[in-house]
């Protein structure tokens, strides 16, 4: 069963980083926690990191310490 408030959560904290284009470091690691806390990273949840990842190694998105 899909938790829809946790998969919700997720796609908002990666459109507040594409909306600010900078990430934290703590950000990405709770994202990176919210996605796997279940045991299971679902298909919708792996496209949102893909995508998410692919802006950090273009520079779109910004990854910084604080």
């Amino acid at each position: 069963m899909v938790d829809f408030s946790k998969s919700q959560k997720l796609k908002d904290m990666i459109s507040k980083a594409i909306d600010d284009h900078v990430l934290t470091k703590d950000e990405y690691d709770l994202i990176l926690h919210l996605a796997s806390e279940d045991g299971v990273i679902d298909r919708q949840e792996q496209i949102l990191l893909e995508q998410l990842n692919e802006m950090i190694e273009t520079k779109f998105v910004k990854l910084v310490k604080k």
